[in-house]
């Protein structure tokens, strides 16, 4: 018996055949023998994956030893020859260190950190060989999901800090630029000022703000204020961060000083020493720096015809008044004058207030006989000596 064709185990692993030997003789004789035939198996054929391409999903941040999928391929010949072993293609593609793959089995599990900012998808080629060396590949894709892991980034673009008081609302005081890693509702960012304060917050472009002034500032009310932004994303749970930005209000001249009365009075002896100090007024203004620097300016007014400055003076800095001269109760009475204070601003502000002062009477002056009239005659030594005499011994009660 020759073989006539190659056989192939794999369509039929085994014949049975019927041998007949016949004789020439007359009436012919034959006998049959039963052949069974057994093919035995060589490595012909190559394992085969029974997909060409997997797909898989995993969570980012999924713990090591998290199954993936099971990649599958199988071999037509028979004992060891069936017998296939999974590797993955690129060893030095660095993949191996997340990914594992069971030899045996074709089990793909996780054993390294998937983070979806970092890549979304991975693309594995696996091997399947057999013993004999044969081999076939496959390859899995597998896509990463989203987890709400990142809260949002503030980064401050520009932020103008003092601001003038006097800035209009819709000032911009800052520009930032919010962004979160994450994808769909976990990076939609929403972002809003904390506290309740004179500001607000304007979207204009993706993913960048504008914070503007939403009312008129007062410095003299508050001259600081720490606006903290908050931007939180819209995953569940929401992760959101905080970024306080600490703004001053710059001065404006916007106060007049205000005097502390509106009417500073006072009293003065007569015969008083000039340069004595008679009262201080005194005024506030809420501004600062230069804005709040007050002068003290006497107004040029007129007393008895002649200039305030003649009767007192006031000290610029202090807002101490002073005399110039020494009074005289018979001659004035009252002194009645204004005195203005003015602060330092540009253009200068200024308010004025009246000052009453009192003059009071000492007894400087002897009385005077204004009647009868006498003619008086100029007298000697020795008129005047009589005279004297007269009016010691006179009775007193005669000249009252």
């Amino acid at each position: 018996m020759v073989l006539q064709k190659p056989l192939d185990r794999e369509t039929n692993p085994s014949l049975s055949l019927k041998l007949i030997a016949v004789d020439g003789g007359t009436p012919q004789r034959s006998g049959t023998v039963n052949i069974d035939i057994t093919v035995l198996d060589v490595n012909d054929n190559a394992p085969v994956f029974n997909q060409s391409v997997y797909k898989a999903t995993v969570m980012e941040n999924s713990p090591r030893d998290t199954y993936v999928t099971t990649v599958n391929a199988s071999d037509a010949d028979f004992g060891s020859n069936s017998i296939v072993t999974y590797y993955f293609s690129d060893l030095n593609s660095g993949l191996s260190d997340l990914f594992m793959i069971d030899e045996k089995h074709g089990i793909i599990s996780i054993t390294g950190f998937i983070d979806y900012e970092k890549d979304k998808k991975y693309e594995l080629r696996i091997d399947a060989r057999d013993q004999g060396g044969l081999t076939d590949s496959s390859k899995v894709i597998i896509e990463v999901t989203d987890v709400n892991d990142n809260a949002p980034i503030i980064s401050v673009m520009s932020f103008t800090s003092p601001v003038s008081e006097d800035s209009p609302p819709g000032t911009t005081i800052g520009i930032i630029n919010v962004k979160d890693l994450d994808s769909g509702d976990n990076g939609q960012v929403n972002c809003r000022i904390e506290q309740n304060a004179p500001f607000k917050i304007k979207s204009n472009l993706r993913n960048y703000y504008t914070l503007v002034t939403d009312t008129v500032l007062d410095r003299e009310s508050v001259s600081e204020y720490n606006i903290t932004v908050v931007a939180t994303d819209a995953g569940i749970p929401p992760l959101s961060t905080k970024r306080t930005f600490h703004l001053k209000v710059s001065d404006v001249n916007d106060n007049a000083p205000v005097f502390s009365q509106s009417v500073y009075s006072a009293f003065i002896t007569e015969n008083n020493s000039p340069g004595v100090s008679l009262l201080t007024v005194g005024a506030k203004d809420p501004d600062e720096n230069q804005n709040a620097r007050i002068s003290y300016i006497l107004e040029n007014t007129n007393i008895g015809g002649a200039p305030v400055s003649e009767y007192v003076t006031v000290n610029a800095e202090s807002g101490v008044v002073h005399a110039v001269r020494s009074f005289d109760y018979e001659q004035i009475k009252q002194l009645v004058f204004v005195v203005k204070a003015q602060d330092g601003g540009s253009p200068p502000l200024s308010n004025n207030v009246t000052v009453k002062l009192i003059v009071q009477d000492q007894n400087d002056n002897p009385p005077q006989v204004l009647y009868p009239v006498q003619t008086v005659h100029p007298l000697g030594d020795h008129d005047v000596r009589k005279a004297l005499r007269v009016l010691s011994s006179a009775d007193s009660q005669t000249f009252i």
